[in-house]
């Protein structure tokens, strides 16, 4: 009909997914991604870490969607970037992907950080659990050959109930373990500068500073974000102030806590500690926290559920659908956040 645009040369939104295949098929469920392809067109690189791809992707591109070990979009991407107004990451942290470049140019970013809050609580509430009453340590001396007697052999052990748990940070995922071990009936106690009188309240948190968390606590967990303040805040130090027996579980970064300092403590088996994070990762197999009693590890997979990685893809799809309807974001982050260093 006269007057009506050719279906066929009506230009389509187009939208860059740099997300590999195992992690599209983690992130992206059926009905979300078939939504995703109804709204817009869409490249999707497979080589999501290739520069070069990402850069001859992105002109006339609305929307970027990015994942672990996507490049940085800085001055030289938004050179190929001429429609760009949204960069929406599947992770939580946005500092190793994008620039300053992007939010002087007026791009939106997004981060999908609450889809990660419940599971890595808890993972930080299981190592809590663990380590009271000292799961690891018998699984460590059954596994090793100990003689039965010998493998039942473990320091004091205690419930949740009535524990002194300490939560460093009360962030979104400090405030969904805290919700947890108080609902198990612990004593909840937190360092945080930025936690008001008022929001302790409300949570049923004592606030203190961290030496006395550190030296009341059977439990310390670490929920910090990782800033240049927060930089090794659990030294040497800290570390002296913990009970015997107390354990310390670590679902954060590695970047808050001197790992030095702490398995010179777990050496000589005076703590436990439950830990996801370290500094070295992969974590070589001849690392001496490998080979510890007293130390539960697992490999940075706290946030790592299937229905977790369903969130982070269901986030970043709806932060495109978001823009494409000309609706703002749900969760953007400012400039600000590049102060949070991974």
């Amino acid at each position: 009909m006269p007057g009506c645009p050719d279906p066929a040369t009506t230009r389509r939104d187009r939208v860059v997914v740099a997300v590999p295949p195992r992690l599209r098929a983690q992130f992206f469920a059926a009905e979300v991604w078939r939504e995703l392809e109804r709204a817009a067109e869409l490249t999707v690189l497979d080589d999501h870490g290739d520069r070069a791809a990402v850069a001859a992707a992105l002109p006339g591109a609305r929307a970027l969607i990015t994942a672990w070990g996507s490049p940085k979009v800085d001055a030289g991407l938004l050179a190929s970037a001429d429609r760009l107004e949204l960069v929406a990451h599947t992770g939580s942290a946005v500092a190793p992907y994008v620039s300053e470049d992007v939010f002087r140019r007026g791009i939106a970013v997004t981060q999908a950080g609450d889809a990660m809050a419940r599971p890595v609580a808890e993972v930080a509430l299981a190592f809590t659990l663990a380590l009271l009453h000292r799961v690891h340590r018998f699984d460590h001396a059954l596994r090793g050959g100990a003689a039965w007697a010998a493998a039942s052999e473990a320091p004091p052990r205690h419930e949740i109930h009535g524990s002194d748990i300490g939560v460093i940070g009360a962030s979104r995922t400090g405030r969904a373990y805290i919700a947890l071990v108080r609902a198990m009936g612990a004593r909840v106690s937190v360092t945080d500068p930025y936690l008001s009188e008022a929001d302790a309240e409300a949570l049923g948190v004592r606030s203190v500073p961290l030496e006395t968390l550190m030296s009341r606590s059977r439990i310390v967990a670490v929920h910090a974000p990782v800033t240049e303040e927060t930089h090794r805040m659990i030294g040497a130090a800290q570390l002296a102030l913990m009970p015997d027996g107390a354990g310390l579980v670590n679902t954060s970064r590695s970047w808050l806590v001197d790992e030095d300092a702490l398995l010179a403590e777990l050496s000589s088996g005076r703590l436990d500690a439950a830990i996801d994070v370290f500094d070295a990762e992969p974590l070589p197999v001849d690392h001496p926290l490998r080979s510890l009693p007293n130390v539960l590890l697992t490999p940075h997979q706290a946030a790592g559920t299937v229905e977790c990685r369903r969130r982070l893809g269901a986030s970043a799809v709806d932060e495109v659908l978001r823009l494409l309807a000309g609706r703002p974001p749900a969760h953007a982050v400012t400039v600000d956040a590049l102060a949070r260093l991974h």
